[in-house]
């Protein structure tokens, strides 16, 4: 069975390519489990002790569609206690940066708040946005990712990230 379990919700298709490529990163499928979140259920979380959560900000800070249901009627049941949850979610700091990346924001603090430690925060330099409900302590909660503006940084900074999060996970 894969180390880490990787959810994820996709409207257009870049989350899942980009989980994708987090998953190829780390090693394919034998440590990581990619789940789209649409058929995912509270019991598949408890499979992992290493969970990767992908959710892009959709119009006016909101969670992509599937999340958006799987937040409101399953996550409170779902006991994260011990687990390390990492973050990422494309987003448009430009068109929308009054709230780039709130939907990974919502997600971290709901998680943590039912026992998830959060880990792979990501620092803010390089991104031109206004607000975000996805920065604590002057950093991303996540990977936060702009495959509109910034779109050619994404492969390196995939790299980077999952560099880090093997540190964190003690991978």
């Amino acid at each position: 069975m894969a180390t880490i379990g990787l959810f994820y919700g996709t409207q257009t298709g870049n989350t899942e390519t980009i989980a994708e490529q987090i998953q190829s990163e780390f090693g394919g499928s034998d440590v990581v489990a990619m789940h789209e979140i649409s058929d995912a259920d509270t019991d598949t979380f408890g499979q992992y002790n290493f969970i990767i959560v992908g959710c892009p900000t959709w119009n006016i800070g909101e969670m992509q569609s599937d999340w958006d249901a799987f937040y409101e009627e399953d996550l409170d049941n779902i006991d994260f206690s011990g687990k390390k949850v990492a973050y990422f979610g494309p987003g448009d700091q430009v068109g929308y940066a009054e709230n780039f990346q709130d939907a990974m924001g919502l997600l971290e603090e709901k998680i943590s708040g039912l026992g998830g430690e959060t880990v792979g925060h990501w620092p803010t330099d390089g991104y031109e946005h206004e607000a975000s409900k996805a920065v604590k302590d002057g950093k991303f909660v996540g990977l936060a990712l702009d495959e509109d503006n910034q779109a050619e940084q994404t492969e390196d900074r995939i790299k980077t990230w999952v560099s880090q999060l093997k540190s964190e996970f003690g991978l």
